[in-house]
Protein backbone atom coordinates (compact mmCIF):
# COMPACT_ATOMS: atom_id res chain seq x y z
CA UNK A 1 0.00 0.00 0.00
CA UNK A 2 3.13 2.25 0.94
CA UNK A 3 4.28 1.65 -2.63
CA UNK A 4 1.16 2.42 -4.20
CA UNK A 5 0.86 5.73 -2.55
CA UNK A 6 4.06 6.70 -3.31
CA UNK A 7 2.84 5.91 -7.36
CA UNK A 8 0.07 8.06 -6.93
CA UNK A 9 1.89 11.02 -5.88
CA UNK A 10 3.62 11.37 -9.02
CA UNK A 11 2.10 14.14 -11.38
CA UNK A 12 1.17 12.58 -14.23
CA UNK A 13 -0.27 9.41 -12.48
CA UNK A 14 -4.03 8.80 -13.16
CA UNK A 15 -4.47 5.62 -11.51
CA UNK A 16 -2.39 2.73 -9.39
CA UNK A 17 -3.71 -0.95 -9.20
CA UNK A 18 -1.55 -3.99 -7.65
CA UNK A 19 -2.12 -6.93 -10.11
CA UNK A 20 -0.66 -10.05 -9.98
CA UNK A 21 -0.64 -9.96 -14.04
CA UNK A 22 -0.36 -7.95 -17.44
CA UNK A 23 -2.12 -8.32 -20.49
CA UNK A 24 -0.05 -9.91 -23.33
CA UNK A 25 2.74 -10.13 -20.72
CA UNK A 26 3.46 -13.80 -21.57
CA UNK A 27 4.00 -14.16 -18.04
CA UNK A 28 0.55 -15.08 -15.75
CA UNK A 29 -1.57 -17.84 -13.82
CA UNK A 30 -5.32 -19.34 -15.09
CA UNK A 31 -7.55 -21.18 -13.09
CA UNK A 32 -9.91 -23.95 -14.26
CA UNK A 33 -13.74 -22.81 -14.21
CA UNK A 34 -16.77 -24.23 -13.87
CA UNK A 35 -20.78 -23.52 -13.75
CA UNK A 36 -21.75 -26.59 -11.37
CA UNK A 37 -19.10 -28.12 -8.81
CA UNK A 38 -20.41 -31.34 -9.83
CA UNK A 39 -19.58 -31.13 -13.51
CA UNK A 40 -16.90 -33.94 -14.19
CA UNK A 41 -14.73 -31.69 -15.80
CA UNK A 42 -14.40 -28.06 -16.16
CA UNK A 43 -16.22 -25.73 -18.14
CA UNK A 44 -13.15 -23.81 -19.03
CA UNK A 45 -9.72 -22.14 -18.00
CA UNK A 46 -9.63 -18.28 -17.47
CA UNK A 47 -7.09 -15.95 -16.66
CA UNK A 48 -7.06 -14.95 -12.69
CA UNK A 49 -5.88 -11.07 -12.20
CA UNK A 50 -6.11 -10.46 -8.33
CA UNK A 51 -6.37 -6.83 -7.24
CA UNK A 52 -6.42 -5.05 -4.33
CA UNK A 53 -7.30 -2.37 -6.34
CA UNK A 54 -10.67 -1.92 -9.11
CA UNK A 55 -8.90 -2.44 -12.68
CA UNK A 56 -11.34 -0.49 -14.61
CA UNK A 57 -9.81 3.09 -14.35
CA UNK A 58 -6.47 1.59 -14.22
CA UNK A 59 -6.93 -0.81 -17.39
CA UNK A 60 -9.74 1.34 -18.80
CA UNK A 61 -12.44 -1.40 -18.92
CA UNK A 62 -15.87 -1.02 -20.00
CA UNK A 63 -18.30 -2.56 -17.70
CA UNK A 64 -21.54 -3.86 -20.08
CA UNK A 65 -23.11 -5.64 -16.92
CA UNK A 66 -23.05 -5.25 -13.42
CA UNK A 67 -21.11 -3.47 -11.41
CA UNK A 68 -17.76 -2.74 -10.39
CA UNK A 69 -15.85 -3.21 -6.92
CA UNK A 70 -17.04 -1.76 -3.85
CA UNK A 71 -14.50 -0.92 -1.55
CA UNK A 72 -15.98 -3.83 0.61
CA UNK A 73 -15.58 -6.10 -1.97
CA UNK A 74 -12.13 -6.09 -1.40
CA UNK A 75 -10.49 -9.02 1.07
CA UNK A 76 -6.62 -9.16 2.16
CA UNK A 77 -5.08 -12.80 1.59
CA UNK A 78 -1.69 -14.41 2.90
CA UNK A 79 -0.46 -16.38 -0.20
CA UNK A 80 1.29 -18.08 2.48
CA UNK A 81 -1.15 -19.31 4.63
CA UNK A 82 -4.83 -18.23 3.11
CA UNK A 83 -6.35 -19.82 -0.69
CA UNK A 84 -9.67 -18.74 0.24
CA UNK A 85 -11.43 -16.28 -2.48
CA UNK A 86 -13.36 -13.04 -2.00
CA UNK A 87 -17.39 -13.43 -2.12
CA UNK A 88 -17.39 -11.97 -5.74
CA UNK A 89 -15.86 -11.61 -8.72
CA UNK A 90 -15.79 -9.65 -12.39
CA UNK A 91 -15.64 -11.66 -15.40
CA UNK A 92 -15.40 -10.61 -19.12
CA UNK A 93 -17.97 -11.04 -21.49
CA UNK A 94 -16.51 -14.08 -23.61
CA UNK A 95 -16.36 -15.79 -20.55
CA UNK A 96 -19.64 -15.03 -19.61
CA UNK A 97 -20.97 -15.87 -23.24
CA UNK A 98 -19.56 -18.94 -22.96
CA UNK A 99 -20.90 -20.05 -19.46
CA UNK A 100 -24.00 -19.21 -19.79
CA UNK A 101 -25.08 -18.33 -23.27
CA UNK A 102 -28.14 -16.04 -24.21
CA UNK A 103 -27.98 -15.40 -20.14
CA UNK A 104 -26.71 -12.71 -17.82
CA UNK A 105 -24.05 -14.18 -16.07
CA UNK A 106 -24.32 -11.22 -12.92
CA UNK A 107 -25.68 -13.23 -10.10
CA UNK A 108 -24.26 -16.71 -11.11
CA UNK A 109 -22.21 -18.06 -9.52
CA UNK A 110 -18.15 -19.98 -10.67
CA UNK A 111 -16.29 -22.40 -9.48
CA UNK A 112 -12.71 -22.66 -9.50
CA UNK A 113 -12.58 -26.29 -10.12
CA UNK A 114 -14.92 -29.25 -10.00
CA UNK A 115 -15.51 -31.38 -6.86
CA UNK A 116 -16.84 -30.93 -3.22
CA UNK A 117 -13.47 -28.41 -2.49
CA UNK A 118 -14.71 -26.21 -5.68
CA UNK A 119 -14.79 -22.70 -4.01
CA UNK A 120 -17.72 -20.95 -5.47
CA UNK A 121 -18.01 -16.80 -6.45
CA UNK A 122 -20.93 -14.68 -7.26
CA UNK A 123 -20.37 -12.56 -10.17
CA UNK A 124 -21.06 -8.95 -9.54
CA UNK A 125 -20.29 -7.11 -12.98
CA UNK A 126 -19.12 -8.14 -16.96
CA UNK A 127 -16.54 -5.77 -18.56
CA UNK A 128 -16.12 -5.98 -22.21
CA UNK A 129 -13.15 -7.68 -22.58
CA UNK A 130 -9.73 -7.97 -20.77
CA UNK A 131 -6.96 -10.49 -22.56
CA UNK A 132 -5.30 -13.20 -20.53
CA UNK A 133 -1.40 -12.43 -19.88
CA UNK A 134 -0.53 -15.16 -22.70
CA UNK A 135 -3.36 -13.61 -24.77
CA UNK A 136 -4.15 -16.94 -26.73
CA UNK A 137 -5.84 -17.34 -30.39
CA UNK A 138 -9.68 -16.88 -30.81
CA UNK A 139 -11.85 -16.45 -28.07
CA UNK A 140 -9.69 -17.85 -25.11
CA UNK A 141 -7.55 -14.71 -25.15
CA UNK A 142 -10.14 -13.24 -23.56
CA UNK A 143 -11.39 -15.30 -21.05
CA UNK A 144 -10.32 -13.48 -17.91
CA UNK A 145 -12.02 -12.77 -13.96
CA UNK A 146 -11.00 -9.92 -11.92
CA UNK A 147 -10.78 -11.14 -8.18
CA UNK A 148 -10.87 -8.51 -5.43
CA UNK A 149 -8.34 -9.34 -3.44
CA UNK A 150 -4.60 -7.80 -1.44
CA UNK A 151 -2.13 -10.21 -1.82
CA UNK A 152 0.07 -9.86 1.17
CA UNK A 153 3.33 -12.36 2.07
CA UNK A 154 5.34 -12.14 -1.31
CA UNK A 155 8.71 -10.18 -1.30
CA UNK A 156 7.62 -9.01 -4.90
CA UNK A 157 4.91 -6.67 -6.02
CA UNK A 158 3.74 -5.52 -9.79
CA UNK A 159 1.57 -2.81 -10.17
CA UNK A 160 -0.28 -1.29 -13.05
CA UNK A 161 -0.40 2.69 -13.73
CA UNK A 162 -1.93 4.71 -15.99
CA UNK A 163 -0.75 7.62 -16.82
CA UNK A 164 -1.39 11.04 -18.85
CA UNK A 165 -1.64 11.04 -22.25
CA UNK A 166 2.18 12.11 -23.53
CA UNK A 167 3.45 12.07 -19.82
CA UNK A 168 4.12 8.16 -19.63
CA UNK A 169 8.05 8.63 -20.56
CA UNK A 170 8.46 11.12 -17.53
CA UNK A 171 5.98 9.44 -15.41
CA UNK A 172 8.48 6.11 -15.13
CA UNK A 173 11.93 7.95 -14.25
CA UNK A 174 10.09 9.82 -11.79
CA UNK A 175 8.01 6.94 -10.39
CA UNK A 176 10.93 4.95 -10.10
CA UNK A 177 13.06 7.82 -8.52
CA UNK A 178 10.17 8.34 -5.98
CA UNK A 179 10.54 4.42 -5.53
CA UNK A 180 13.89 4.08 -4.15
CA UNK A 181 13.86 7.28 -2.36
CA UNK A 182 10.85 6.18 -0.13
CA UNK A 183 12.70 2.57 0.47
CA UNK A 184 14.96 2.48 3.29
CA UNK A 185 16.64 -0.73 1.22
CA UNK A 186 17.82 -0.89 -2.07
CA UNK A 187 14.86 -1.99 -4.61
CA UNK A 188 15.11 -4.19 -7.58
CA UNK A 189 12.68 -2.07 -10.36
CA UNK A 190 11.93 -3.24 -13.61
CA UNK A 191 9.60 -0.99 -15.56
CA UNK A 192 8.08 -1.98 -18.99
CA UNK A 193 4.84 -0.56 -21.08
CA UNK A 194 2.30 -2.19 -22.52
CA UNK A 195 2.94 -1.16 -25.76
CA UNK A 196 6.70 -3.39 -25.29
CA UNK A 197 4.42 -6.55 -24.00
CA UNK A 198 2.70 -6.09 -27.06
CA UNK A 199 5.44 -5.95 -29.76
CA UNK A 200 6.98 -9.05 -27.36
CA UNK A 201 3.82 -11.09 -27.61
CA UNK A 202 3.02 -10.51 -31.65
CA UNK A 203 6.48 -10.33 -32.64
CA UNK A 204 6.67 -13.67 -33.65
CA UNK A 205 3.41 -13.74 -35.31
CA UNK A 206 4.04 -10.40 -36.98
CA UNK A 207 7.09 -12.31 -38.44
CA UNK A 208 4.96 -15.33 -39.59
CA UNK A 209 2.28 -12.99 -41.10
CA UNK A 210 4.91 -11.38 -43.03
CA UNK A 211 6.08 -14.67 -44.34
CA UNK A 212 2.63 -15.90 -45.20
CA UNK A 213 2.38 -12.84 -47.00
CA UNK A 214 5.43 -12.93 -49.06
CA UNK A 215 4.77 -16.50 -49.96
CA UNK A 216 1.22 -15.67 -51.11
CA UNK A 217 2.44 -12.51 -53.11
CA UNK A 218 4.78 -15.29 -55.20
CA UNK A 219 1.95 -17.84 -55.57
CA UNK A 220 0.06 -15.26 -57.03
CA UNK A 221 2.57 -14.57 -59.63
CA UNK A 222 3.19 -17.90 -60.21
CA UNK A 223 -0.67 -18.34 -60.93
CA UNK A 224 -0.60 -15.47 -63.20
CA UNK A 225 2.46 -16.51 -65.47
CA UNK A 226 0.45 -19.88 -65.42
CA UNK A 227 -2.48 -18.02 -66.61
CA UNK A 228 -0.50 -16.31 -69.62
CA UNK A 229 1.20 -19.37 -70.44
CA UNK A 230 -1.86 -21.54 -70.83
CA UNK A 231 -3.82 -18.44 -72.45
CA UNK A 232 -0.89 -17.98 -75.18
CA UNK A 233 -0.86 -21.88 -75.58
CA UNK A 234 -4.61 -21.78 -76.53
CA UNK A 235 -4.03 -19.03 -79.20
CA UNK A 236 -1.56 -20.72 -80.55
CA UNK A 237 -3.35 -24.25 -80.94
CA UNK A 238 -6.65 -22.24 -82.37
CA UNK A 239 -5.02 -19.72 -84.20
CA UNK A 240 -7.03 -21.76 -87.89
CA UNK A 241 -9.89 -21.69 -85.51
CA UNK A 242 -9.84 -17.68 -84.75
CA UNK A 243 -10.07 -17.09 -88.25
CA UNK A 244 -12.33 -18.82 -89.56
CA UNK A 245 -14.34 -17.07 -86.68
CA UNK A 246 -13.20 -13.97 -87.92
CA UNK A 247 -13.68 -14.95 -91.50
CA UNK A 248 -17.53 -15.49 -90.45
CA UNK A 249 -17.88 -11.84 -89.19
CA UNK A 250 -16.66 -12.65 -85.90
CA UNK A 251 -15.29 -9.03 -84.02
CA UNK A 252 -11.86 -8.69 -82.11
CA UNK A 253 -14.16 -8.02 -79.19
CA UNK A 254 -15.85 -11.24 -79.77
CA UNK A 255 -12.96 -13.28 -79.89
CA UNK A 256 -11.33 -11.08 -77.08
CA UNK A 257 -14.32 -11.90 -74.89
CA UNK A 258 -14.29 -15.78 -75.96
CA UNK A 259 -10.75 -15.83 -74.46
CA UNK A 260 -11.65 -14.19 -71.28
CA UNK A 261 -14.61 -15.63 -70.34
CA UNK A 262 -13.22 -19.14 -71.29
CA UNK A 263 -10.27 -18.16 -68.71
CA UNK A 264 -13.32 -16.97 -65.75
CA UNK A 265 -14.70 -20.08 -66.11
CA UNK A 266 -11.70 -22.53 -65.40
CA UNK A 267 -10.99 -19.57 -62.20
CA UNK A 268 -14.40 -19.91 -61.02
CA UNK A 269 -13.84 -23.86 -60.60
CA UNK A 270 -10.57 -23.51 -58.58
CA UNK A 271 -12.09 -20.64 -56.66
CA UNK A 272 -15.10 -22.70 -55.65
CA UNK A 273 -13.06 -25.55 -55.20
CA UNK A 274 -10.77 -23.42 -53.04
CA UNK A 275 -13.36 -21.78 -50.75
CA UNK A 276 -15.22 -25.10 -50.01
CA UNK A 277 -11.57 -26.16 -48.91
CA UNK A 278 -10.94 -23.44 -46.87
CA UNK A 279 -14.17 -23.99 -44.94
CA UNK A 280 -13.55 -27.54 -44.52
CA UNK A 281 -10.21 -26.96 -42.88
CA UNK A 282 -11.12 -23.67 -40.67
CA UNK A 283 -14.80 -26.07 -39.21
CA UNK A 284 -12.01 -28.65 -38.58
CA UNK A 285 -9.86 -25.86 -36.87
CA UNK A 286 -12.68 -24.55 -34.72
CA UNK A 287 -14.10 -27.52 -33.49
CA UNK A 288 -11.05 -29.80 -32.91
CA UNK A 289 -8.38 -26.71 -31.61
CA UNK A 290 -11.32 -23.79 -30.69
CA UNK A 291 -9.69 -21.80 -33.34
CA UNK A 292 -11.81 -18.73 -34.81
CA UNK A 293 -14.27 -18.86 -37.43
CA UNK A 294 -13.00 -17.56 -41.32
CA UNK A 295 -14.28 -14.28 -42.16
CA UNK A 296 -16.55 -14.38 -44.83
CA UNK A 297 -15.52 -11.01 -46.17
CA UNK A 298 -11.96 -13.02 -46.24
CA UNK A 299 -13.15 -15.93 -48.92
CA UNK A 300 -15.45 -13.16 -51.16
CA UNK A 301 -12.35 -10.87 -50.90
CA UNK A 302 -10.08 -13.99 -52.03
CA UNK A 303 -12.48 -14.92 -54.34
CA UNK A 304 -12.55 -11.67 -56.17
CA UNK A 305 -8.89 -11.22 -56.03
CA UNK A 306 -8.42 -14.26 -58.05
CA UNK A 307 -11.11 -13.53 -60.64
CA UNK A 308 -9.21 -10.53 -61.62
CA UNK A 309 -5.90 -11.45 -61.63
CA UNK A 310 -7.48 -14.25 -64.17
CA UNK A 311 -8.65 -11.55 -66.17
CA UNK A 312 -5.67 -9.64 -66.39
CA UNK A 313 -4.07 -12.49 -66.69
CA UNK A 314 -5.99 -13.58 -69.85
CA UNK A 315 -6.29 -9.98 -71.27
CA UNK A 316 -2.96 -10.12 -72.90
CA UNK A 317 -3.26 -13.33 -74.72
CA UNK A 318 -6.77 -13.04 -75.71
CA UNK A 319 -5.79 -9.61 -77.27
CA UNK A 320 -3.21 -11.00 -79.55
CA UNK A 321 -5.60 -13.33 -80.55
CA UNK A 322 -7.77 -10.97 -81.84
CA UNK A 323 -5.50 -9.12 -83.49
CA UNK A 324 -4.90 -11.95 -85.68
CA UNK A 325 -6.27 -11.18 -89.60
CA UNK A 326 -8.29 -14.25 -90.84
CA UNK A 327 -5.81 -14.29 -94.01
CA UNK A 328 -3.03 -14.96 -91.49
CA UNK A 329 -4.62 -17.39 -89.22
CA UNK A 330 -5.60 -19.53 -91.90
CA UNK A 331 -2.55 -19.60 -94.08
CA UNK A 332 -0.46 -20.45 -91.32
CA UNK A 333 -2.78 -22.75 -90.09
Amino acid sequence: KREADVLRAVPGVLSVANVTQMPMSRDGSTSSVAIDRRQERESSSAGMYISGDSLVKTFGLKVVDGRDFLPQDFVEINENENRELPKTLMITKPLADKLWPGQSAVGKTLYFGTGDEAQGVQVIGVVERLQTAHTEVGERGEFSVHVPARLYGNPGALYAVRTEPGQRDRVIKEAEAALRKSSATPMILQTKTTEEDRKDRYRADVALSWMLITVSVLLLLITCSGIVGMASLWVTQRRKQIGVRRALGARKLDILRYFILENFMITSAGVFGGVLFGLSLNHLLVTKLEMARLPVTYLVGGAVVFWALGVLAAYGPAWRAASISPATATRSA
